[in-house]
C-alpha cells in the first residue's frame, strides 16, 4: 500500500473522517428526554434570554471554537477549495480536543470574497465562543482578521500568522540568551513574505527586535525601498528597506538570525558561512526545510538551529500554541486574543523550556538527562505541562489587559487543567516517539499475514522499526503486490532457504541436546518461524521478536523459552497489559501466564510492573486486589495479597503499594481517604495486581470489551531478550503498537544492566517444565 492509500484507508476506515459530536448528558428514558428537549429545554432558553451570560452555563458554547476556512492556501496545496480543505479543518479538529479538550465544528465557507467569510463568522457569534482562522491566503487572510477583530466579541485568531510567530518567538528568546546577542542589536533575515513570515517578523518586533534590521525576501529578493517588481501589497511595504542588498544571499552576509518561511534549498551552505558568528537558523519549511541541519553543521558548528520537523531537536511546530491560547481564551471569557495574551504564550515557552526536564517527560521522546541548551530551546509537543503554563499565561493576561470577563485563581486554574485532560492524552504518541528515536530489527515470524504486512509498511513509513518478515519471499511479496502495499525498507528471509538455518540448528542442538532435542529434528523445527525467529534474537540477528496473531498464546511463547529463555536475574516470567482510557492509563497483571502465583511470586510481578509502567514516564501506584478490604474477609486468598503487599515494601520501601483492597476501593481515592486514611495509596491507582491468572485474564478482557479501552499487550516480562506476544486476531494498529513496545524494550535493555523488562525473581512459571 503507498502512502496515498494509507492516508485514504485512514480517513475511511469505519466512520468516515475523524470527528465525531458525543453528548454530554444522558437521554436513556422518557424523563431525559423531556429534559434536553421539549418542554425542560424551554427553561434554560428562558434564562438565557433574560441573562445572555447564562448561555455560558447552560450551553456549550464557553468550550466551543469554529475551525473557519475557505480553501484558498491549504497546506502546500495551494487553493484546493473549501470542500477539499475539510479533512485539514477535521484534523485541526482534533488537534484541539486531544491538546486541551476544546470543541470544534469545522467550517468550510464556499467563498473566495473576503467579505462573504467576515459575515459568515460574524453570523456565528452567537454558536461559539471563539473562531480560529485557517488556511485563507494573504493577504486577504490579513483583512478578515483584522476586520473580525474589530467588529466581534469573541476570540478570532488567525493560525497561519501567529502560531508560528509565538512558537518561534520562544525559540529565538531562548537562542539569544545561549548565544550571548542581544535582541535589539541582531540582524534578522527573512525567506517568505506570507502570512506566516510577516506576522512573525512583527512579533519579533514586539519582542525587541529592531524593524530596521529585518531584511525580508520573497520570490523577486529582498524587500527594499523603491522597488518595483513583484507584489507588494501594504503588508509587505512596512519591512521596505534602505539597502543595497538585493538576494537572500546578499541578506545573509553578517546576519545573526534566519527564519524560513519558504520552500525547500532556498538556502545554502555558502550563504550560511557567511553569517555572524553563533548563527540562529530557524529552517521551518516542511515537510523539507530551507536547509537542514547536517547541511548548517558542515560549514558551521557553532550555529544554533530549529526546524518544524520532529525528527530533529527544537521542532518549531504550531501545536504548542493554539490549542492552549485558546484553553486560556475560553477559560476566562476573553473578547479577543490580543498582543500581550501572544506574548505571554510566547514567554510562557520560552520560560518553560528553561525548567528541569521530568523523566517522565524526557522518557516520552526516549531521551535522557534533557535539559536547557542548544539542542532544547521549546519544549516538547506531548509535553504535558505546556497546558499546564501557556494556558493560565494567557488566561492571566487577558485579566491584566482587561478583555478578560471572569477572574481566576491561578492555583485552582492549573488544577482544573490537570483534570481536564488525564495522562492517557499522547500515552502512545509518546512511546512511538520513544521508538522512532532509535529503531531496532523487530522480526514477525507470520510474515506472510496480510495484517503483518501491512504493519510493516506503517513501521517503516513512521520510523519506528526495522521491520523483517519470515516465510516464503515470492508469497509475501504478491500478498502485498496485491494488497498494495510498499516492501521498501522491509527485509524479508525464508526460513527454508536461508543461510542462517545451519549455524542456528547447531545452536538449538548444543541449548536443549540433552532435553531430548536431536540435529535433525532442530533443523526441522525450525521451518517454524517462531523458533527461527526466536533463533534470530538469541544470535543478535534481531533485536526483538512479536508474534501471535494467527496461533494460540502457548504456540507462540514456548519456542521462545526454549530459544530464549527467561533473563538470568528473572526465572519468572510474567505478562501485562497497558489499558488505555480517554483519561487514564492502568497496567495490569499477571494477565498471561502464572495461573495461581504465591505471595512471594506476586511481589515479584508487581515489581516488574512498576519496573515497566516508569519506563513509560509514569509513577506506579500499586494496588493488590482482592474481593476483601484490608482484612474485612478472612481468606487465603486476600491474606496471600496482604503479604504480596508487605513483600514488596520490604524489598523496595519507595514504591507506593498497599492492599489487598477491592477494585472500586482501588479507583476511588475518596474512599482511600474517607475509609481508610492509613492506606499509602492515597491516589487513584495506576497498576492493579491480581491474585491469579483467571481473574487478571477476565478483568482486561472485560475493560477492553464493555469499558471501550485501548488495550497494548501482552507485554512479556522476565524474558534474556525481548519477545512480545500479539493477541490472536489482533489489527493493523495493535501490531503497529506493539511493535513500539518491542523497540523501546530493546532501547531498555542497551541503556540498562538490569532493564525493566527483564525483572524478576526465582519461581517457577507454568511453562518451567518445557
Amino acid at each position: 500500500m503507498t502512502k496515498r492509500d494509507d492516508a485514504l484507508e485512514y480517513h475511511s476506515r469505519g466512520r468516515p473522517g475523524k470527528i465525531a459530536v458525543v453528548p454530554t448528558k444522558p437521554l436513556n428514558n422518557q424523563r431525559d428526554l423531556s429534559l434536553a428537549y421539549s418542554p425542560g429545554v424551554a427553561e434554560p432558553c428562558l434564562a438565557i434570554k433574560a441573562n445572555p451570560d447564562d448561555v455560558y452555563k447552560y450551553t456549550a458554547r464557553g468550550n466551543l471554537v469554529a475551525v473557519v476556512t475557505n480553501g484558498t492556501a491549504v497546506l502546500g496545496l495551494g487553493n484546493i477549495g473549501a470542500l477539499a480543505g475539510k479533512p485539514v479543518m477535521e484534523g485541526k479538529a482534533n488537534l484541539f480536543k486531544q491538546f486541551s479538550d476544546v470543541d470544534v465544528f469545522d467550517l468550510e465557507v464556499g467563498s473566495e470574497n473576503p467579505d462573504d467569510v467576515i459575515r459568515f463568522c460574524q453570523l456565528l457569534e452567537p454558536t461559539v465562543g471563539g473562531i480560529n482562522l485557517e488556511d485563507i491566503k494573504a493577504p486577504e487572510c490579513f483583512y478578515i482578521e483584522e476586520t473580525l477583530r474589530k467588529t466581534m466579541g469573541i476570540p478570532v485568531f488567525h493560525d497561519d500568522q501567529h502560531g508560528t510567530a509565538i512558537i518561534s518567538g520562544a525559540a529565538l528568546l531562548n537562542a539569544l540568551e545561549i548565544a550571548g546577542k542581544d535582541i535589539t542589536q541582531v540582524k534578522c533575515v527573512f525567506s517568505g513574505a506570507g502570512a506566516a513570515a510577516i506576522s512573525t517578523a512583527e512579533h519579533y518586533v514586539r519582542l525587541g527586535v529592531k524593524r530596521d534590521n529585518i531584511l525580508m525576501c520573497d520570490r523577486e529578493g529582498v524587500l527594499y525601498e523603491g522597488r518595483t517588481s513583484g507584489d507588494l501589497d501594504p503588508y509587505k511595504a512596512r519591512f521596505l528597506q534602505k539597502t543595497t542588498k538585493r538576494t537572500v544571499a546578499d541578506a545573509l552576509v553578517g546576519a545573526d538570525v534566519f527564519v524560513g518561511l519558504s520552500v525547500a534549498g532556498a538556502v545554502t551552505r555558502e550563504m550560511v558561512a557567511q553569517m555572524a558568528s553563533r548563527p540562529i537558523i530557524f529552517a521551518l519549511a516542511n515537510p523539507v526545510p530551507e536547509i537542514t541541519p547536517e547541511e548548517v553543521r558542515k560549514v558551521r558548528s557553532d550555529a544554533i538551529i530549529a526546524t518544524g520537523r520532529s525528527d530533529y531537536p527544537n521542532q518549531v511546530n504550531n501545536v504548542l500554541g493554539f490549542p492552549f491560547i485558546f484553553r486560556g481564551a475560553l477559560d476566562v471569557r476573553a473578547t479577543e486574543i490580543n498582543e500581550e495574551m501572544k506574548m505571554a504564550a510566547t514567554r510562557a515557552l520560552a520560560s518553560l523550556a528553561k525548567q528541569d526536564v521530568p523523566d517522565s517527560v524526557a522518557a516520552l521522546y526516549g531521551l535522557r538527562n534533557v535539559h536547557f541548551g542548544a539542542e532544547y530551546l521549546i519544549p516538547f509537543p506531548f509535553d504535558p505541562r505546556v497546558l499546564l503554563w501557556v494556558a493560565p499565561a494567557v488566561a492571566w493576561a487577558a485579566v491584566a489587559s482587561g478583555v478578560a470577563k471572569e477572574f481566576i485563581d491561578l492555583e485552582s486554574y492549573r488544577e482544573q487543567l490537570e483534570e481536564r485532560l488525564g495522562r492517557a492524552r499522547g500515552i502512545m504518541r509518546g512511546l512511538m516517539n520513544r521508538a522512532s528515536r532509535d529503531p531496532r530489527r523487530i522480526v514477525f515470524p507470520e510474515g506472510e499475514e496480510p495484517k503483518i504486512i501491512r504493519a510493516a509498511a506503517i513501521l517503516v513509513d513512521d520510523g519506528i522499526a526495522m521491520p523483517i518478515l519470515l516465510g516464503n519471499k515470492t508469497t509475501i511479496e504478491r500478498i502485498a503486490k496485491d494488497n498494495r502495499i510498499s516492501l521498501e525498507g522491509v527485509t524479508v528471509e525464508d526460513p527454508s532457504t536461508s543461510e542462517r538455518r545451519d549455524g542456528y540448528a547447531h545452536y538449538m542442538w548444543q541449548l536443549r541436546q540433552r532435553k531430548g532435542l536431536s540435529l535433525d529434528e532442530a533443523r526441522r523445527q525450525l521451518f517454524n518461524g517462531n523458533y527461527f525467529g526466536s533463533c534470530m534474537v538469541a544470535r543478535g540477528d534481531a533485536d526483538a521478536l512479536l508474534s501471535g496473531v494467527t496461533m494460540h498464546y502457548p504456540e507462540t511463547i514456548r519456542p521462545a523459552l526454549q530459544v530464549i529463555g527467561a533473563h538470568p536475574s528473572a526465572k519468572l516470567v510474567s505478562g501485562m497489559y497497558m489499558v488505555v482510557t480517554e483519561r487514564h492509563v492502568v497496567f495490569c497483571a499477571d494477565t498471561t501466564v502464572n495461573i495461581d502465583p504465591t505471595a512471594e511470586q506476586v511481589a515479584q510481578i508487581a515489581f516488574a510492573a512498576s519496573r515497566i509502567t516508569r519506563t513509560f514516564g509514569i509513577t506506579p501506584r500499586i494496588a493488590m486486589l482482592s474481593f476483601s478490604n484490608f482484612g474485612s474477609v478472612k481468606h487465603p486468598d486476600a491474606e496471600k495479597m496482604a503479604k504480596a503487599a508487605q513483600l514488596l515494601k520490604e524489598r523496595d520501601p519507595s514504591i507506593i503499594v498497599d492492599g489487598e483492597m477491592q477494585a472500586d476501593t482501588a479507583f476511588d481515592a475518596e474512599i482511600l481517604k474517607r475509609d481508610y486514611p492509613f492506606t499509602t495509596l492515597k491516589e487513584q491507582a495506576n497498576v492493579l495486581i491480581f491474585p491469579n491468572l483467571s481473574a487478571g485474564n477476565i478483568a482486561y478482557k472485560l475493560l477492553h470489551h464493555l469499558g471501550g479501552a485501548t488495550i497494548i499487550g501482552p507485554i512479556l516480562v522476565g524474558m534474556r531478550r525481548p519477545v512480545h506476544v500479539l493477541e490472536r486476531g489482533a489489527d493493523v494498529q495493535d501490531i503497529v503498537n506493539m511493535a513500539a513496545v518491542a523497540v523501546v524494550d530493546a532501547q531498555e535493555r542497551t541503556l540498562s544492566v538490569e532493564p525493566a523488562f527483564a525483572a524478576a525473581s526465582p519461581s517457577p512459571t507454568i511453562f518451567s517444565k518445557l
